[in-house]
């Protein structure tokens, strides 16, 4: 054996750590050689550096090579160690076909299979590699591959601190374990925490979702994402986008804040606090919600939203308010809770429903009721306990209201049992008819004839101009039909023989201008201001007293002797 190589083997086993890896590699072409003043081929003396954490720094030792070849360049001494080379410092090891050493700044230039270890966990392996003994940092340059037990990272460039045992790429990386695939052009991996810090184009790919993000984080370990501005996640069962917040890819749980939303083929229902379960299709949102029925362009808003993906169901409360467009306006609900479900069949319908406090606002139709519930399938809108719609001058009042649209304008009403319309004229009197039911005709959203079918009596009076009133008609007959122009009552038709009077300016009592349970109720008509208007809303997991059913309608009276709507000792607003 060559005494040389045989010498400068045994004096660097006797000062060198345990070797973690095996260093045996295939020759590779040797990288081109520096030029050196001739030395005699005898490895000098080892140097003990100080050891770190006492003050004193560990040194690079060196465990294999099959030759050495050492001089000084450029004032500097270097050893060229050649063929599998292997050094070791602390925990870390260091592989390599041939070896630059500069033992003065103690800095390792390696070439050829490439590979450092570090505690038999993480393994890098690349084309050429810097490693610096006082830093106890390395850059690796040229196919990158770095592994631990919980993923694979390529890139072309990789800059690993064995201190912080942190690796960081600026030129693009891949990481990949089973089930997901994560990129991004910049990014940092903690192989103690198992944390991933993405930056700029980060793509996530799993079985379930594609996520886009701008900055992101990943623990390898919980495959917890968590996000740090804009982030979309497009999934199979509907795609979610946030601006903060976390998504759990074994367990499909979000947690997302800021401007936060869940997009389905039915549904977006947003908020600045959004939790979601892909697994169950339940969502749950806190404020500033939004739910979007996006088939009828119907928007709903409140304090806090939940969604069932798989009823096909959603709900809003607190506050909640619904805007639609109708024949170029927009309409107004607001209730304490708005409701949607989606048909579950063919025989099933969409529906909306409103509850309690229901007040409508449209620039040219207002109302109010306890609960509402409308059929988006037929267009058919149920104003239920106590409903009162206002039309320009018109108040009409039934048990029950149904309003049928089409084209999204109204199309006709219905008011079932004891159906009261009624208009305020020029001279503040009021006409009026009763009957069992009524029907309603609209034409271009305008209330054109209505139909009164049983039990029908009516008030109208006659004025000349604007200003003279000239008497009051007085009639009852089972069925009739009142013509409007203009939203106005201008004609009565009666379909059979009716019991009319009229009654002159001169004998008309107070008590004859008004029919048996009629009462004025302009005081409790909805502003767009008061439908708008948010009440306190109780903070989430607290139960909602149900509303107190409102009381009967009574009549008051006010001055002048006219009788006004009231509601008990409280109007209802």
């Amino acid at each position: 054996m060559n005494y040389t190589k045989l010498l400068f083997s045994l004096v660097f086993t006797l000062v060198a750590f345990s070797v973690f890896g095996q260093g045996g590699r295939q020759r590779q072409p040797t990288p081109p050689r520096p030029v050196v003043q001739p030395q005699q081929q005898t490895p000098p003396p080892v140097q003990q550096r100080p050891r770190q954490g006492q003050g004193e720094k560990v040194p690079v030792d060196l465990q294999q090579a099959d030759s050495l070849i050492g001089g000084t360049f450029n004032g500097q001494r270097i050893d060229k160690l050649i063929g599998n080379v292997i050094f070791k410092q602390k925990d870390g090891t260091l592989y390599a076909d041939s070896v630059y050493q500069y033992k003065e700044k103690n800095v390792l230039e390696a070439f050829g299979n490439v590979r450092i270890n570090q505690a038999d966990t993480v393994n890098i392996t690349g084309n050429t590699a810097t490693y610096n003994g006082d830093t106890r940092t390395a850059k690796i340059i040229g196919n990158v591959v770095m592994r631990d037990p919980s993923m694979t990272l390529t890139t072309p460039s990789l800059d690993y601190d064995l201190n912080t045992r942190t690796a960081t790429y600026t030129e693009g990386g891949v990481i990949v374990q089973p089930g997901n695939r994560l990129e991004s052009r910049r990014g940092a991996y903690n192989t103690q925490t198992k944390m991933l810090d993405f930056q700029q184009d980060v793509k996530v790919k799993t079985a379930d979702y594609d996520i886009k993000a701008q900055n992101m984080k990943y623990n390898t370990l919980t495959k917890v994402v968590y996000f740090q501005g804009p982030t979309f996640i497009e999934g199979q069962q509907g795609d979610l986008y946030a601006e903060q917040g976390t998504y759990n890819t074994i367990t499909k749980v979000s947690n997302f804040g800021r401007n936060a939303y869940i997009l389905t083929d039915e549904y977006r229902l947003g908020g600045d606090k959004l939790y979601y379960d892909e697994s169950t299709g339940y969502g749950f949102a806190e404020k500033n919600v939004s739910l979007r029925a996006l088939k009828d362009d119907v928007t709903i808003r409140g304090a806090i939203g939940r969604y069932w993906r798989d009823r096909g169901e959603a709900k809003v409360y607190g506050n909640a308010l619904m805007e639609t467009v109708m024949e170029g306006d927009t309409l107004f609900l607001s209730a304490d809770t708005l409701y949607s479900q989606e048909p579950r069949g063919a025989r099933t319908a969409s529906m909306i429903y409103a509850y309690p406090d229901v007040k409508i606002f449209k620039s040219d139709l207002q109302g109010k009721a306890d609960s509402l519930s409308y059929n988006r399938t037929d267009s058919i809108m149920h104003l239920n306990v106590n409903p009162v719609l206002w039309s320009e001058e018109s108040q009409m009042v039934g048990d029950t209201i149904h309003i049928q649209l089409r084209n999204q304008t109204i199309d006709r009403m219905y008011m079932y049992s004891n159906a009261f319309i009624s208009s305020e004229d020029t001279l503040q009197n009021y006409n009026q008819v009763k009957g069992r039911d009524m029907t309603a005709f609209f034409v271009g959203g305008d209330i054109r004839r209505v139909n009164v079918n049983g039990n029908g009596e009516s008030l109208y009076f006659a004025l000349e101009g604007d200003t003279v009133l000239t008497g009051m008609n007085k009639a009852i007959c089972s069925d009739m039909t009142l013509m409007f122009a203009e939203n106005k009552l201008k004609r009565i038709s009666f379909l059979v023989q009716p019991d009319a009077s009229f009654v002159p300016p001169h004998e008309l009592e107070e008590g004859a201008r008004q029919l048996e349970g009629f009462t004025w109720m302009s005081d409790i008509r909805p502003t767009k201001e008061q439908v708008l208007a948010k009440q306190p809303v109780p903070k989430a997991g607290t139960t909602v007293k149900p509303a107190v059913k409102a009381p009967a309608l009574k009549t008051t009276t006010k001055a002048g002797g006219r009788k006004k709507a009231g509601r008990g000792k409280k109007n209802r607003q």
